[in-house]
């Protein structure tokens, strides 16, 4: 049976200059999950009674949860996004100067949208995909994280042909760092074209709701890859027996880029304030969402199935890509039984999206060695992704059944509607699951600063 190999899978090698700058793409990727807990524990404090006096802001509430959810999904994800394009961008004197610049862009829009939750006035706005506080400093520094992002990715086109290839085969990681930027380059390109022709009068939650709409929905289609690389490295580096070739990952993930080329097509047939261009890209996810990372994800899990156990060093990785493929589908799964403004919507995102989080914690414990530092291993790593994975399988299950009862997203006490006995009882399971899920996501910011604290390797 043909089986990937490491030519596939290698990255080139990586100088001194490039290492630095990966441990700090990394390092912003766990201050991001950092931020974001502790702006989930300002969440729960900020509903206390007698809060008001430590939290003298209109709905910090709110504007605590448009910080979390920020750092948690779009700067968590770009990071490590942007650590994966360090890897591979060819180092010249020249580009790292770019790279440094962009790298400082991001870091500084990262700081400055945790501390918009403290200055300025403007009411939080909960739209899609970049929900806003309306605040002059929140504005600037997404609007610097952004070009930081856009100039990372603009420089993943100069990858040579060495770059992409050894001895005559195409690595796997620079063409998902090609695709990457393809698909953010468009994300971004979506995000202006919708704001150019956004028409006077709209304003509010509904600007920004359109604003993103496009983009958010493109950006998506580069998560997807990023989740497909890091299942992959996970699976390689645990042991795992990957029962296809390489070429066949290289149309995959061709295959899974695709979609975001219509994405022109869709502005040029419907203007941004339409019920048709909303459909075009929800119906562009949906349908071409899944083209790649489904067969991929069959593949890994059959591979996993038919392999024996890790040793200590890959037993986190092997964890993280168990979880990550059980969350990511579930997700999935429990979109078909979307109807109505319901939990079941969140327990569906939540379900994917933590995929793609429990699949970049497992990379960053693979990159760990690559960049110097020493392998995490032990009881504490090998249970993070079970506590994390577990716990948020039991969140988006109890939100899923809490949907089926009829209860509705975005409330929280009393205008939730917990008559029954039933709803009560769900939404306290789903409570416990998200506790064991934060439980699970301190632990592993907890074992990546303890790997920083160590330091490189002698």
């Amino acid at each position: 049976m043909v089986q990937l190999e490491e030519s596939h899978i290698s990255f080139n090698e990586i100088t001194m200059a490039q290492q630095g700058l990966c441990r700090r793409w990394l390092q912003l990727g766990v201050l991001s999950l950092g931020l974001a807990g502790l702006f989930a524990l300002l969440l729960v404090l900020s509903r206390t009674p007698g809060s008001e006096a430590f939290f003298p802001w209109v709905d910090f509430f709110r504007t605590a949860l448009v910080v979390h959810v920020d750092q948690s999904v779009l700067i968590w994800f770009l990071s490590m996004t942007g650590l994966v394009w360090s890897l591979l961008i060819p180092p010249s004197q020249r580009r790292l100067l770019w790279q440094r610049i962009a790298f400082v862009m991001a870091l500084s829009g990262t700081l400055g949208i945790a501390l918009s939750a403290f200055f300025g006035e403007g009411a939080p706005l909960m739209n899609n995909y970049v929900p806003v506080l309306q605040r002059p400093l929140f504005f600037y520094a997404l609007g610097l994280f952004g070009l930081g992002i856009a100039i990372q990715a603009l420089l993943v086109f100069s990858i040579t042909r060495r770059g992409f290839q050894l001895t005559g085969r195409i690595r796997l990681p620079a063409l998902a760092a090609l695709t990457l930027s393809v698909a953010v380059v468009m994300s971004i390109a979506a995000l202006a074209t919708a704001w150019l022709q956004m028409p006077e009068g709209v304003e509010g939650q509904g600007f920004y709701e359109y604003l993103f709409w496009g983009g958010g929905h493109t950006l998506q289609f580069a998560y997807t890859q990023l989740i497909m690389l890091a299942w992959l490295l996970l699976a390689f580096y645990s042991g795992v027996r990957i029962p296809l070739d390489g070429r066949w990952f290289v149309w995959l993930l061709l295959l899974g880029v695709a979609p975001v080329l219509l994405v022109p097509l869709v502005y040029g047939m419907y203007e941004t304030v339409t019920l048709d261009s909303r459909t075009a890209f929800t119906r562009l996810m949906q349908y071409g969402g899944g083209l790649a990372v489904i067969p991929v994800g069959l593949v890994l899990t059959w591979g996993l199935f038919k392999s024996s156990g890790p040793d200590a060093i890959g037993r986190p990785l092997r964890r993280s890509l168990w979880m990550s493929l059980l969350l990511f589908f579930a997700g999935g799964f429990i979109a078909m039984f979307i109807s109505g403004v319901n939990t079941i919507i969140p327990a569906h995102y939540h379900g994917s999206i933590v995929g793609v989080t429990l699949a970049l914690m497992g990379l960053a414990y693979l990159l760990l060695p690559k960049l110097g530092y020493a392998p995490v291993r032990g009881r504490l790593a090998d249970l993070q992704p079970w506590i994390y994975g577990y716990g948020q399988l039991i969140h988006i299950s109890a939100l899923a059944v809490s949907g089926a009862m009829g209860i509705q997203r975005k409330t929280a006490g009393a205008a939730q509607g917990l008559d029954s006995i039933s709803a009560k009882v769900t939404m306290g399971v789903m409570g416990l699951g998200g506790l064991l899920a934060v439980v699970g996501g301190i632990l592993f910011v907890w074992i990546m600063l303890q790997a920083f604290r160590q330091g490189s390797r002698p």
